[in-house]
């Protein structure tokens, strides 16, 4: 989520709600300003967008649908593999359509932020992948190989 221009705009916390910022800012090397410029952000785009939520991640904050454990990025990779076919995806998650279709709609509001995961994953190995999660199994074709 990043902004090329921004503006000032002074709120007022409950003590312990600003205690909460400053942790969950310090947590994730973040000033609290940027803490409650993301927190804000992440909001807006909930209150936009249908199913959609924000969760911590090996890689950063990320937008994930809610009730699942997919990231919005990961459900349009499936999408492709489906030639954009919302229907078929859902079907084959057993989702409602409208569900696939609201993270497509997030997508298109933000494709740079979907195209940078989505080429991040592609430049990612499994020997990385191993590293960031180290219960990873890499699969063959008709048997698993443990590491």
């Amino acid at each position: 989520m990043k902004s090329t221009r921004s503006m000032v705009l002074s709120m007022r916390l409950p003590v312990e709600t600003g205690r909460r910022l400053k942790r969950m800012a310090s947590r994730h090397g973040w000033t609290p300003s940027d803490a409650s410029a993301r927190l804000v952000e992440e909001g807006l785009r909930r209150s936009e967008f249908a199913f959609i939520d924000f969760r911590d991640s090996p890689i950063g904050r990320q937008a994930y649908i809610q009730g699942s454990t997919l990231a919005v990025w990961e459900l349009l990779l499936l999408c492709r593999n489906y030639k954009e076919d919302v229907a078929a995806v859902a079907r084959h998650l057993g989702w409602p359509e409208t569900k696939v279709q609201a993270a497509v709609n997030y997508a298109q509001a933000f494709p740079r932020e979907i195209d940078e995961a989505i080429t991040e994953n592609d430049a990612t190995d499994f020997e990385q992948l191993k590293r960031m999660l180290p219960q990873a199994v890499e699969f063959a074709f008709g048997k698993p190989v443990r590491c």
